[in-house]
């Protein structure tokens, strides 16, 4: 069975892109498709051939990676996937709106719903200024269309399963992305909890790290951040001297600084969130914003605590009435190894092939 596995954009070593890595791993046959690859930024896949689309070609397209998103769905279009008998879309947006052949069956791993088309509030990138928000009414358009292309859907969480069915129409199976559990896994007596707080996410405004920081200039403890983006000038402008950024850190320093934390704070309303089970894997509890993806995998009281409103008052409130020993090692591991790449694999996979089953049959009909 020929298979194509197609990923929106490949210049970052984030959640879906960790995701692409244990597809391969799953199919090692599989070819991958995106639409701008940046190799320097994800030596991971050195070793496999990547396909791409024209728009790797355009001149600062993986630095300007954004600018590129109103010509993304032709560029997906343009995909010629003809010889492939199974097309795994691995996808927030464009990716799932590939064109296949008739006998060719489709099925996405949808991530969420292209948020900055259907949920502004949460994601706003798409709908300032009179320029964006034209091309936002004809890329919502699109991807309408294009959520109907999929034969089957599969969710990354209960969270997305929901939206799915909300702004496109359509029902999905629930298989719950991996975490490395192999590698963030310290010896519990390796484990030396030091006083800061860790924020690990991207420097965009929907990850909240503002929030975070305007809570911790208040408190006056130390906070360590890891990541980089756009806000990032902005969020050391507005940091005291307590708060300190590590940048885009290895991941030795991340296991180093997840196991060493008192706690992961985790400000978003995220799709699912790999970051807090990565925690929970080094032994570290969280402290989510109570809403999203973050509601399926930590456990009040048991792996971490909830922050019910998205503003310092209630992160300070939460912080304040949080303590670290009640949280066993033990508790922490097991909700970790419950989202291991090895019980993704296994889902994943038996999911894929029951899915492809039920097509064959519907054609053979």
């Amino acid at each position: 069975m020929n298979i194509a596995i197609v990923h929106d954009w490949l210049s970052e070593f984030a959640g879906a892109d960790k995701v692409l890595w244990q597809l391969k791993q799953i199919y090692p046959d599989a070819d991958i498709y995106t639409s701008i690859y940046d190799q320097k930024k994800v030596p991971q896949f050195a070793k496999y051939k990547v396909y791409t689309t024209y728009l790797q070609k355009f001149p600062l397209a993986k630095k300007f990676r954004s600018i590129m998103i109103p010509l993304m769905p032709l560029a997906f279009e343009q995909l010629d996937l003809s010889k492939y008998d199974l097309v795994i879309s691995n996808s927030t947006s464009a990716a799932k709106g590939v064109i296949t052949r008739p006998n060719t069956c489709h099925i996405s791993y949808c991530h969420t719903p292209t948020r900055y088309l259907w949920m502004p509030k949460m994601d706003n990138r798409a709908s300032s200024g009179w320029l964006r928000r034209r091309v936002n009414k004809s890329l919502k358009i699109w991807d309408l269309a294009a959520s109907a292309r999929p034969d089957f859907y599969i969710a990354n969480s209960e969270n997305i399963k929901a939206r799915i069915n909300k702004f496109y129409h359509r029902d999905s199976v629930v298989v719950y992305p991996p975490v490395d559990t192999s590698f963030y896994n310290p010896k519990k007596s390796d484990i030396e909890k030091k006083d800061f707080y860790l924020f690990v996410g991207r420097f965009v405004p929907y990850k909240k790290a503002d929030l975070v920081i305007e809570a911790f200039n208040k408190l006056g403890v130390e906070l360590r951040l890891i990541g980089s983006g756009p806000e990032e000038e902005k969020l050391k402008k507005m940091a005291k001297p307590n708060i300190k950024f590590l940048g885009r850190a290895s991941d030795e320093v991340l296991f180093n600084n997840f196991k060493s934390a008192k706690a992961l704070i985790f400000p978003s309303e995220e799709d699912f969130g790999i970051v807090p089970v990565e925690a929970f894997a080094c032994g570290t509890p969280v402290i989510a914003f109570g809403s999203g993806g973050a509601t399926e995998t930590v456990i009040k009281g048991k792996t971490g605590e909830f922050f019910l409103k998205q503003t310092p008052e209630s992160l300070i409130e939460t912080i304040k009435n949080f303590d670290p020993e009640r949280y066993k090692f033990e508790d922490l591991r097991s909700q970790a190894e419950e989202f291991s790449n090895e019980v993704f694999a296994k889902n994943f996979k038996s999911t894929i092939d029951k899915m492809y089953s039920d097509y064959k049959k519907q054609m053979d009909l």
